[in-house]
C-alpha cells in the first residue's frame, strides 16, 4: 500500500502525546547485536510499534519492536530496538515507515546498523566498515507510487546519500578509540535466504564490499526527507563462497554478541560528538 501524508501525521501525533513535548534530535535503528543500546537510554519513553497507528510489528528474531524515547550520550535520541526488513513480508515503504514519522516528530539525523556478509576478501569477519554508498538492483524502491512533497521531491539526488560530513566525524571516533574502520559499498539483497556463492561473485565485480538484508529502504526514504545520515556495518561473517562453510543465523548473532564492545562505543562516540 501507498501511505498517505495523513497516515504519517497520525502517527507522529500518536508519538507525541506520548512524549509530553520531548524532540527527538537523532533516531538510532539497530541492527543485530545492538539493540542493548536502547536499554541505556536515559529517562526512557517505551512505545510498542503495534501501539503506533499504521505501524508494522517486527518479526525478526532478537528485535523487541520499540521504540526507545530518551537521552542518550547527551543526546535526544529516539532508538528503534528492532527494524521491519522486506522477507517479513513488507513492503520498502512499510520498512522506511518510521524514518519519516520520526522527520516529522523533529529528527535531522540517522545512525543506521546492521550485521553484513563481507564480500571483500580484505575484510574479516567482526570488523566494522563505514558505509560510502550502496547499491539496491531489485524490484521497486520504497519511493514507489505517488510523491509526497511534504518530504521531498519526485526526483532526488542520491549523490551522497551518507553524509561526508558523519563519514568524516566516524574516521576521528574510530581513530580515537584506536579502532579499525574499515570503508566500502553495502549492497541490498532482499532475503531471508544468505546469497548463493554466485550472487556473492557477481556483487564483488559490481563493487560491493558487503551484503545484507536491511538499510538500503530506511537510508533512501531518509535522504528523500532531508536527514543527514550514517551508516555503520558489522561484518559479521564471510559472504557465501568466501569460505568453505555454510553460513547461519546463529553465526550472524554469535558474532554480533561479540562485537558488541567494540560496536557500540563507535556507535556512541559518534553520537557524542554530532
Amino acid at each position: 500500500m501507498n501511505f498517505t501524508f495523513s497516515d504519517y501525521q497520525e502517527s507522529a501525533d500518536f508519538l507525541r502525546g506520548r512524549l509530553n513535548g520531548f524532540v527527538p534530535e537523532v533516531l538510532l535503528i539497530l541492527g543485530s547485536g545492538l539493540g542493548f543500546l536502547g536499554d541505556k537510554v536515559d529517562s526512557p519513553v517505551f512505545v510498542d510499534y503495534g501501539a503506533i497507528p499504521h505501524f508494522r510489528p517486527s518479526t525478526a528474531p532478537d528485535h523487541k519492536g520499540r521504540f526507545v524515547f530518551g537521552t542518550l550520550r547527551g543526546r535526544r535520541v529516539a532508538v528503534m530496538q528492532g527494524r521491519m526488513h522486506c522477507y517479513e513480508g513488507y513492503s520498502m515503504e512499510d520498512a522506511a515507515y518510521a524514518v519519516r514519522v520520526l522527520r516529522l516528530l523533529g529528527a535531522g539525523k540517522l545512525i543506521v546498523t546492521n550485521a553484513a556478509g563481507a564480500v571483500n576478501t580484505d575484510f574479516s569477519a567482526g570488523e566494522l566498515m563505514l558505509i560510502t554508498d550502496h547499491i539496491k538492483l531489485f524490484d521497486f524502491g520504497p519511493l514507489r507510487g505517488a510523491n509526497l512533497p511534504e518530504f521531498g521531491v519526485r526526483f532526488p539526488d542520491m549523490t551522497a546519500v551518507y553524509t561526508p560530513r558523519l563519514q568524516q566525524l566516524a574516521r576521528s571516533v574510530a581513530k580515537a578509540q584506536n579502532l579499525t574502520l574499515r570503508e566500502g559499498v553495502y549492497m541490498y539483497f532482499p532475503g531471508p535466504q544468505f546469497e548463493t556463492p554466485a550472487e556473492i561473485r557477481a556483487a564483488r565485480v559490481l563493487g560491493a564490499d558487503a551484503v545484507g538484508m536491511s538499510t538500503v529502504p530506511e537510508a533512501i526514504v531518509a535522504a528523500h526527507c532531508g536527514y543527514e545520515i550514517l551508516g555503520v556495518t558489522l561484518c559479521s561473517n564471510m559472504a557465501a563462497g568466501v569460505l568453505s562453510q555454510p553460513l547461519s543465523g546463529e553465526e550472524v548473532n554469535a558474532m554480533a554478541e561479540a562485537s558488541a564492545p567494540r560496536f557500540s562505543a563507535l556507535i556512541l562516540g559518534c553520537l557524542e560528538a554530532m
